[in-house]
């Protein structure tokens, strides 16, 4: 025990006493006696005991006032009965009041030593728990990331979250597009012992091989034609804090080994470079692909996927957490309005009614552009239907003058709406995402997918 116990032992017979504190000491804990009610009652009121002994008969202040003042005092306390006039009856009353266990005299010493130290042992994992639980406290204060929910499957998973922060290991997220990865990313950062380091982001698939391999790892001065100057990698610009890789598994099987070699022996090479740079980088990865599947398939590399998947964190779809949704648009009403300098507005019953059972595709990030949208086109203190996306509405009712047979597939919706949005916002891609409620690395794909290179920007 690397802590000593502090025990407080309590009894009006001068000889029990005498007996109970020699065999308490000889066990080397820090023991103090008090030989009537009273003066036990004093004593807990200004000393803090792991475990109190003592007799339940006493003149003028029984045991069961001693258990009650010593579990008001501080709960984590343990307390044991001791009486000669033992029976069912007290034995049940004490524990009822907290006490946990009775001895009957005449006590066997074993019986005694058995007894406290389980006790003893009780109270030092309530200790430990309860600092753990401070830890995890104090590493979320003044944390800017806000994960709201009430969901219990969220919640369970918001607690592997902040076990793996303190732990420092690399961690694997996955969920759909849209679900928070990148928030999840930051709260585990802003949750850990890393939270004064930088956090840094960057997105696999944007970039091909060549451009990732720079952005990553940085080059050397001459490294390739236009390196006039030495750069830092995103890696080595993350060092002490931790490195968020979005769309992992759109890493080239190249990219991979060298990832992999980085994790493995915490070293890094510049492009173009001759010597080996220490790296020190938690690193967490996400990605909205089925990764089993990836590895299956070869595009995965198996050693890669156990170095990232010391813990994994899975973020269930919105639609699955329908329990999360009007929650999360008060907090968006909230957020917005504060950004739109206004006052929030509320939501009519029809929305509310809408929103609670539209499966949402786009996950929160869709909830929220749909938020954000409905405080832009209201004007008065209430955002009604006829502020929401009408892709929303055509899933609950015919569109106006519209024929259900002639409804659009969900494929030609999506081709229409991003043509409009790109060329109402002039190509702007990143304007275009925003609006759409989707990354613009999603969007990319999209715009490739469909053919509509014509709409982007020129």
């Amino acid at each position: 025990m690397n802590e000593v116990s502090r025990v407080l032992a309590v009894d009006d017979e001068e000889e029990a006493l005498d007996d109970l504190e020699h065999v308490l000491r000889k066990e080397k804990y820090d023991v103090v006696t008090a030989h009537t009610g009273p003066e036990a009652l004093e004593l807990i009121r200004n000393n803090d005991f792991d475990v109190v002994l003592t007799d339940l008969r006493m003149e003028k202040v029984d045991g069961m006032t001693i258990l009650r003042e010593a579990k008001e005092k501080n709960d984590v306390t343990e307390v044991i009965m001791i009486t000669a006039f033992a029976s069912v009856d007290t034995a049940i009353e004490a524990m009822r009041r907290g006490a946990y266990h009775y001895l009957a005299k005449p006590y066997r010493v074993g019986e005694v030593r058995k007894v406290v130290a389980e006790a003893a042992e009780k109270v030092r994992l309530k200790k430990e728990i309860s600092e753990l639980k401070k830890d995890l406290e104090d590493l979320q204060e003044g944390s800017q990331v806000k994960i709201v929910t009430q969901n219990a499957g969220m919640r369970s998973m918001l607690d592997t979250a902040l076990k793996a922060a303190l732990a420092d290991c690399n961690v694997l997220i996955t969920g759909e597009s849209g679900t928070g990865k990148d928030l999840l990313a930051r709260f585990i950062h802003e949750n850990s012992r890393r939270r004064k380091g930088p956090f840094m982001a960057i997105n696999c698939g944007v970039f091909n091989e060549e451009l990732l391999a720079n952005e990553l790892f940085g080059h050397e001065k001459g490294a390739y034609t236009g390196a006039v100057s030495s750069k830092a990698g995103i890696i080595e610009c993350a060092a002490g804090g931790s490195l968020f890789l979005d769309e992992v598994t759109e890493m080239s099987p190249n990219m991979q080994v060298k990832l992999l070699r980085v994790i493995q022996e915490r070293q890094l090479m510049r492009v173009g470079g001759t010597s080996s740079l220490e790296v020190d980088v938690r690193f967490i990865a996400a990605t909205n692909r089925n990764i089993e599947e990836a590895i299956t398939e070869g595009r995965f590399r198996q050693d890669l996927y156990y170095r990232l998947n010391v813990v994994s964190l899975e973020i269930p779809a919105l639609r699955e957490r329908k329990d999360d949704i009007l929650l999360l648009c008060q907090f968006f009403l909230m957020k917005h309005a504060k950004l739109m300098q206004r006052k929030p507005a509320s939501l009519s019953r029809e929305v509310r009614e809408i929103l609670r059972n539209h499966d949402f595709p786009g996950n929160v990030r869709e909830l929220e552009n749909i938020i954000e949208r409905g405080l832009v086109l209201s004007t008065g203190n209430s955002i009604e239907v006829r502020h929401l996306p009408g892709q929303l509405l055509y899933g609950h009712s015919a569109p106006p003058d519209g024929n259900r047979d002639d409804l659009p597939t969900l494929e030609e919706t999506e081709i229409q709406l991003i043509k409009r949005v790109l060329d109402e916002t002039g190509g702007n891609k990143k304007l275009a995402s925003s609006i759409l409620g989707i990354d613009r690395s999603s969007l990319w794909r999209k715009i490739k997918k469909y053919g509509l290179e014509e709409h982007e920007a020129g």
